[in-house]
């Protein structure tokens, strides 16, 4: 199974994004949408599993929850905007990956046996982070996460 993975898109829901992300088996949006147009086309991918970030506000956000837990098979999955604000022990809880955003740097790191993933932000480039997405690869009950930078020239 493929999880396309994708955050911070500030309201720019860029092509190179929408290309990568073709062939997903399922979509994670790690917040901060900042505009429910973006949530249309993701979910015409693929089903698709979204959290509210600290940017996403008014009427629109308001029923978009904070957090999200997502089963792929044997693996578990814990999505957040902000990694500073995990509520709980992802390992104690059995999850296996946790999917954030909020920093605009993309990064993975296992620790305890969670993998962390951050896919960075695929919405306007910030400072001199990179534009990037990334995916789960998940087989059994085995996962691998991979970070893209994508070619927005």
């Amino acid at each position: 199974m493929r999880v396309g993975l994708i955050s911070d898109t500030h309201g720019l829901l860029r092509p190179q994004a929408l290309d990568f992300l073709q062939g997903s088996d399922h979509i994670i949006h790690a917040g901060d949408i900042t505009g429910p147009e973006i949530l249309a086309p993701l979910a015409a991918i693929a089903p698709l599993t979204f959290v509210r970030g600290n940017n996403d506000r008014g009427a629109w956000a308001g029923t978009i929850p904070v957090t999200a837990v997502l089963r792929i098979g044997a693996v578990a999955i814990y999505v957040i905007h902000d990694l500073k604000e995990l509520p709980i022990d992802p390992g104690a809880e059995g999850m296996r990956v946790v999917v954030a955003g909020h920093s605009h740097m993309p990064s993975q790191a296992e620790r305890g046996g969670v993998l962390y993933v951050n896919p960075g932000s695929a919405g306007r480039r910030r400072f001199s982070l990179p534009v990037s997405v990334g995916e789960l690869l998940v087989e059994g009950d085995r996962v691998t996460a991979r970070l893209v930078t994508l070619d927005i020239s």
